[in-house]
């Protein structure tokens, strides 16, 4: 017997394995999870970490340009992946990397900078942890191999048990606060600096960071800094490493392609700062001064999607359900893949009893992050009120599985499911 299953896990390793050489290192290493996984869990979790950061920012210029800068250095890299690039909405500074490929910056970070190679610097650091599989490190650690037995194929997890998606939720919130070792920061930085300085950026940007960085950590720390330590002795290696560089030509420094990116954020600041005081407001139970400042923060910027899906939660609970369809709708057009946006809209629409179309947006919102359990939740109520009750009780099911258990919807769902039972 013992034979047996030592047999099956060999085989079983073989078959995540894709190669024992990442195409980063000629020195052999050994890894649980094969690149193509590795791709799959950067596209499973994007969405769920642009939803935490409020959302992409809706400027598709901002959004090209962090895209086509990003690719301009990644052409430098050792690996293959698919890279993408984004920008959200957030006003806190910081930016990370998710394993295979994607890399996202917030808004506030972009405001905190000064010229195209300090981004280059931060972009080519964000690359240095997918190329050095830093992530892929530590969920081999942190994960037992029996999940990923389970998990199959990751571009179909609706399909998956609650109990797996549930553990993928898990997987998602360890990478957000994931902290890399120092040795992996130093590592990163050697990388990302040659990477920006192979696409023609002056590696003194990255310092320049640092430096600012560090300054503003006895005000307010940046949130960058929270994972991404900066003691002084990473510091002089970094400065160490650029003293090996031997350049050849003119290093970019700045474009004006950077200041005419960076003059479009500045012009919606305004409209964010609105945001924020009305988020304030809205936790008071405020609802019409919070109301007052997301229209103020509309007219300055009338694709705030954070203020449009304010707007939409304030008039749904005031039971006023066209006007907040009609924000929601607004919302949804600047940025379709938003998870919340979907939500709100699904349950907007299954209040006016538009079930087809409430149903479209949860079958959407399960596609960008299939490990919530709010999606579940009123799906089983939409079959329910159609009289498909099998399809209620496997929804209301995963829903269970997956919570939170704290979210307000979950006790009734939990009364749902038994009385299917």
């Amino acid at each position: 017997m013992k034979t047996i299953r030592l047999l099956i896990f060999f085989v079983l390793i073989f078959f995540f394995t894709s190669s024992c050489t990442p195409s980063n290192s000629n020195k052999p290493f050994f890894t649980l999870i094969s690149e193509e996984k590795e791709v799959e869990l950067g596209k499973l979790y994007i969405h769920s970490y642009i939803n935490e950061f409020e959302g992409l920012y809706p400027e598709k210029e901002v959004q090209k340009y962090i895209n086509s800068l990003g690719l301009k250095i990644a052409k430098h890299t050792q690996r293959k992946v698919p890279y993408k690039f984004y920008v959200v909405n957030s006003g806190i500074v910081n930016a990370f990397a998710l394993p295979g490929g994607p890399v996202v910056v917030t808004r506030g970070l972009l405001l905190q900078l000064d010229n195209e190679s300090q981004l280059a610097g931060i972009l080519g650091h964000e690359l240095g942890h997918i190329n050095a599989r830093h992530h892929v490190k530590f969920l081999e650690k942190q994960l037992a191999l029996s999940i990923f037995l389970q998990i199959g194929n990751l571009f179909a997890p609706q399909d998956l048990t609650g109990e797996i998606l549930l553990q993928l939720g898990q997987i998602s919130t360890s990478l957000l606060t994931l902290k890399f070792s120092r040795d992996q920061e130093r590592e990163a930085d050697r990388y990302g600096l040659l990477y920006a300085f192979k696409a023609g950026y002056s590696p003194q940007g990255m310092i320049e960071v640092f430096e600012k960085f560090k300054k503003l950590e006895k005000k307010r720390p940046p949130e960058w800094l929270s994972t991404h330590p900066l003691p002084e002795s990473r510091i002089k290696k970094t400065k160490e490493y650029i003293a090996t560089f031997k350049p050849t030509g003119i290093l970019i420094k700045d474009t004006q392609k950077f200041h005419k990116i960076k003059n479009l954020i500045l012009k919606t600041k305004e409209s964010y700062s609105y945001v924020e005081k009305g988020k304030k407001a809205y936790k008071k139970i405020g609802f019409n001064e919070a109301k007052n400042y997301f229209k103020k923060a509309l007219k300055f910027y009338s694709k705030n999607t954070i203020a449009l899906i304010y707007l939409a939660k304030i008039e749904m609970e005031k039971n006023n359900l066209t006007a907040a369809k009609n924000y929601i709708n607004s919302a949804i057009k600047y940025d379709p893949d938003f998870f919340t946006a979907n939500i709100l809209a699904g349950i907007i629409n299954f209040k006016l009893k538009n079930f087809e179309t409430s149903l479209k947006f949860f079958e959407k919102a399960k596609s960008l992050i299939p490990f919530n359990g709010i999606s579940y939740y009123y799906t089983g109520r939409i079959y329910e009120e159609k009289g498909r009750l099998n399809l209620a009780f496997k929804n209301y099911e995963k829903a269970l599985e997956l919570g939170p258990k704290n979210e307000t919807w979950y006790k009734d769902c939990y009364y749902r499911y038994n009385k299917l039972k």
